[in-house]
């Protein structure tokens, strides 16, 4: 009978074996074939040029700049991201009238195309029309260029990254905040803890696997960011400030048709990001269990 359950299931495995296989095993595994190669994508001849293409990347120092970036927004758009995430929906937990339509609200960024975002968020940062510098000209601040300035375009990039992707990180931490059992604040408030108390001692702890789940998702959508610098700054920016890995393999790959170098830039943002989640389940090990 247990061969027959583990054949079925094998059975039933195969056809998402089959897609995952297509769609990513084997693009991933030829892609860090073509790495090794210097080829524009147009002609039939590859030329084999072994580890040239990784050697290049040591003295470029645009894939520098666009790791750089990367880093930047990572540690800009995670932290705050889930800090403000996690506080909304905390205050979305409790049994408040009305409080469903905010949790709509909030999603809703989530399931709108980047294109329509990109659209709204070009008129928010509009140096002349926008409204954000018409709301900073109400308190008497100059209007800033937000999306021409070196300084201001990456801020500006992650501001819209962070309220495109509240919504998911929100109703993650809710369902992890309402699956709490109800005993463990009963004994909190017998034993005379205070609101503050509880939220430390009992919320956070218990939310722990929902934050390491939330990190995880940020920290490799970080390194995946394309589409809102894309929209935002095209060519990466001002002085190239908003230029980051996967754009600058976008250029070389789609502009400049320097497929194995692209490739190669693939493969060590594959390295990158399976370091990462390495380390981050390393770290985190024993705080993402309820009894610990």
């Amino acid at each position: 009978m247990k061969k027959n359950d583990n054949f079925m299931a094998y059975v039933f495995l195969f056809p998402a074996l089959i897609i995952i296989a297509v769609f990513h095993i084997f693009p991933t595994l030829y892609s860090w074939y073509i790495s090794f190669f210097d080829w524009d994508l147009i002609s039939k001849h590859k030329e084999f040029v072994g580890f040239a293409n990784y050697g290049k990347l040591l003295v470029d120092a645009d894939f520098w700049k666009a790791l750089f970036n990367t880093v930047f927004f990572a540690v800009g758009t995670i932290p705050a991201g889930i800090i403000l995430a996690f506080l909304i929906a905390y205050g979305l937990s409790k049994q408040v009238k009305g409080l469903a339509i905010f949790r709509t609200v909030y999603f809703l960024p989530v399931v709108t195309s980047f294109n329509a975002v990109g659209m709204i968020w070009l008129w928010i940062y509009h140096p002349d029309a926008g409204i954000l510098n018409w709301l900073l000209g109400l308190f008497g601040v100059s209007a800033q260029k937000w999306l021409l300035d070196p300084v201001l375009a990456m801020p500006a990039v992650m501001l819209m990254s962070i309220w495109k992707s509240l919504g998911y990180n929100i109703i993650i931490f809710l369902i992890g905040i309402l699956s709490i059992p109800r005993e463990y604040y009963e004994a909190a408030e017998i034993d005379g803890a205070s609101g503050l108390a509880v939220f430390r001692y009992v919320t956070v702890p218990l939310v722990m696997p929902s934050v390491f789940f939330v990190t995880l998702v940020s920290l490799i959508g970080s390194f995946q960011t394309f589409t809102q610098v894309y929209m935002l700054t095209p060519e990466g920016g001002p002085l190239k400030s908003t230029m980051v890995l996967v754009y600058y393999l976008y250029q070389n790959a789609f502009v400049f048709f320097k497929i194995g170098y692209a490739s190669a830039i693939s493969f060590v943002i594959f390295v990158i990001i399976f370091t990462l989640t390495i380390l981050q389940n390393k770290y985190w090990g024993e705080k993402i269990h309820y009894e610990n």
